[in-house]
């Protein structure tokens, strides 16, 4: 349409305005705009359509994973390659840049997320070993693999050292996505050991790419490189700890309405990875400190949260890898194939367990123990993340770095990820009297609790009784009285007065036989209307609660029943 425009304006000048030959300007825009805004309508709507479809495929492959073993973030890589250029669907798509900035966004929530759910109380008793592993040992698993790949392989030495420092780290949603679907309960703790680490070495991996990198590009001398060190360090740790205490500090004194504790939680998930990166700093090791501090604390809503980035973080991982693979091109895996396998068996069965044993046995860590945390030493979507950065990056590479470490991860998760549960059935790691879910601070145990509110009124038999001397209901407790702006725990000489409000926690009974709930507001034709419950005939029916204006009242046979009220009525002959 721009081109006929242009065309259109070319022909006019050669053409006297009086002939009327041409339509007017004003037409041609009018006509312009109209077409252009129904293709946008049309792009918009095929966009919104394909990624309904997306997400729908994502979640029964979410499904269907469970039944046959294999992760379910192998299937979001394979969906993404079926829609992309080379695939069924054929998308064109090859914006690394795109890529780049929508998997890092992705990316930091992950992390938010895994540190939220870092469980610090159950992960204490081996937290020694595992920052060994996410530090140290991600720093000696890349120097290996460089070594590897220079002297093994002939890649460029700078850039043997880009290959092992991208796919160095562990990747927590490969590892938290199989501990959890399986729910794998592990001994020795080995369950925090893989969360902490898998959660927390990705900001080193990413630190040694942006060195790695900036050495290939600039060659920085040894103070550069030392003061890029301190920076990406210091300067990651300082934020996330300031922006975690910060944020706790504002919900724990401030009361949102709902929902909005989870917004100002994404706004701080975003300074915590934004401020960070402007200083040249590590965006990934802030946001996931400022995480794992929240997750940490006693905060209001914790549960609601944690039901918020769990969905959240479900969505990024489907956009994340299935971004991923439909920026792979399958017709370039082949070419690079015999490198990238290599690549992947010495990391898979040399230098993991090379840097496991290491950092291990100083810990007098059993021999399985060792086996097992070799093994589970899958890489994901971070690695491919890093290995966009290097293919954008203006250093010079000889090697197609994003396509063989897209290899690797597929290796990995097809093969890790899908034994994972066999291996620790083999070795004898696997834990029948543990809970997995509870090595994370984001489980919310689904306790059958429930609360009943009331108000003391004037001349009330429990008015002026301590709270040891009032019987109450069977199998409930008073948990807390309100008296004016007071919020008091009641021990047992806590006197109760006239005009407290108590509540009170029991059981919840959940699905009871016998009890079919429905709601009936009342017309002007009700017989019932403008009369007291004790004069109306309900039969096996008991109103139950009565909803009038913003008030809720609890009936009894006075209630006088009035216009417009809505009435929850328990009918035990219901079959609905």
């Amino acid at each position: 349409y721009e081109q006929s425009a242009q065309k259109y304006l070319c022909k006019r000048q050669s053409v006297k305005n009086g002939n009327g030959a041409l339509p007017s300007m004003r037409v041609l825009r009018f006509f312009l705009f109209i077409s252009k805004g129904v293709l946008l309508l049309t792009a918009m709507t095929t966009i919104l359509w394909l990624t309904a479809v997306v997400i729908l495929g994502c979640v029964l492959f979410q499904r269907l994973s469970g039944k046959v073993g294999v992760p379910a973030l192998l299937f979001f890589i394979l969906l993404g390659m079926f829609f992309g250029t080379d695939g069924v669907v054929k998308i064109s798509f090859d914006n690394f840049e795109l890529a780049q900035n929508v998997c890092s966004v992705a990316l930091l929530f992950i992390m938010f997320y895994g540190g939220f759910g870092t469980n610090v109380r159950s992960a204490r008793p081996v937290a020694a070993q595992a920052v060994l592993l996410s530090s140290v040992g991600t720093v000696l698993t890349a120097g290996l693999v460089g070594v590897f790949c220079h002297f093994v392989l002939g890649v460029a030495l700078w850039e043997s050292f880009l290959i092992g420092a991208v796919i160095s780290s562990t990747d927590a949603a490969s590892v938290f996505s199989v501990l959890r679907s399986r729910h794998l309960n592990l001994k020795y703790h080995t369950a925090s050991l893989l969360e902490v680490e898998s959660g927390s070495n990705d900001p080193f991996s990413y630190m040694l790419t942006t060195i790695v990198l900036s050495v290939m590009h600039g060659g920085s001398s040894g103070g550069q490189f030392a003061a890029m060190l301190a920076a990406q360090i210091g300067y990651g740790v300082l934020f996330g700890v300031v922006l975690a205490l910060a944020a706790r500090w504002v919900l724990g004194r401030f009361r949102f309405s709902a929902g909005f504790d989870a917004v100002f939680a994404v706004a701080v998930a975003l300074l915590s990875y934004v401020l960070p990166e402007m200083l040249g700093a590590n965006g990934y090791l802030s946001v996931y400190l400022t995480g794992m501090i929240l997750g940490n604390s006693r905060i209001p809503n914790k549960s609601g949260l944690v039901h918020f980035f769990d969905a959240a973080t479900a969505l990024m991982q489907m956009v994340l890898f299935f971004l991923l693979g439909l920026l792979a091109f399958p017709s370039q895996l082949p070419r690079i194939a015999p490198r990238a396998l290599l690549i992947a068996l010495f990391l898979t069965f040399v230098a993991r367990p090379a840097v496991v044993a290491l950092l291990l046995t100083p810990f007098r860590a059993p021999l399985r123990q060792q086996l097992l945390v070799s093994w589970s030493g899958l890489r994901g979507a971070a690695s491919i993340v890093f290995a966009i950065m290097a293919t954008m990056h203006p250093a010079v590479m000889q090697n197609d770095v994003f396509h063989i470490v897209f290899f690797i991860v597929l290796f990995s998760v097809l093969l890790q990820g899908t034994c994972l549960p066999r291996v620790a059935a083999k070795l004898g790691m696997t834990d029948d009297g543990a809970d997995v879910m509870k090595t994370f601070t984001d489980y919310v145990d689904e306790v059958p609790v429930q609360f009943i509110r009331f108000s003391l009124p004037e001349g009330h038999p429990w008015a002026g009784q301590a709270v040891r001397q009032v019987v109450l209901p069977p199998e409930s407790i008073l948990v807390l009285v309100l008296r004016g702006d007071r919020r008091i725990v009641p021990d047992g000489s806590v006197q109760l007065q006239a005009g407290d409000t108590l509540i009170l926690s029991g059981t919840a009974a959940g699905a009871v036989e016998g009890v079919h709930l429905y709601e009936k507001t009342l017309d002007a034709d009700s017989s019932w209307l403008d009369q007291p419950l004790c004069r109306i005939h309900t039969g096996d029916r008991l109103v139950i609660l009565v909803r009038r204006g913003g008030q809720i009242l609890i009936p009894d046979g006075g209630t006088v029943l009035r216009l417009g009220d809505r009435l929850v009525i328990n009918d035990p002959q219901s079959k609905s």
